[in-house]
């Protein structure tokens, strides 16, 4: 099946959320910043449940305070059913300028 980009770029908070046109399967996130953060706030990738946020789950956290590229590669592709929404949030209090790329494949009709 053909892999699929979605992204994101700015220099402000990132609150970027992926929608997907029906069952997903999430191959890898990447996130490259012009220079590590420089505070200590995590970069989360969270499942945002349709059932209900008790089903919230974070996927993949870092902390960016010294970091300046982000590749996750899970050990199996991750699947998303159920119309949920898979958040990508830091806080970016130091404004770096980012990239953000998740790749993904669609599973479903």
């Amino acid at each position: 099946m053909k892999c699929i980009p979605f992204r994101a770029t700015g220099s402000a908070a990132i609150a970027a959320s992926l929608t997907p046109p029906g069952p997903i399967e999430l191959i890898c996130v990447k996130l490259h910043l012009n220079a590590v953060g420089g505070a200590a706030e995590n970069f989360t990738v969270t499942i945002n449940s349709n059932t209900a946020a008790a089903y919230d789950t974070i996927l993949y956290s870092q902390d960016m305070n010294a970091v300046k590229d982000v590749f996750w590669l899970p050990n199996q592709p991750v699947p998303i059913l159920n119309c949920d929404v898979i958040d990508f949030a830091y806080a970016n209090s130091n404004s770096k300028t980012y990239g953000l790329e998740a790749i993904y494949r669609r599973t479903g009709t």
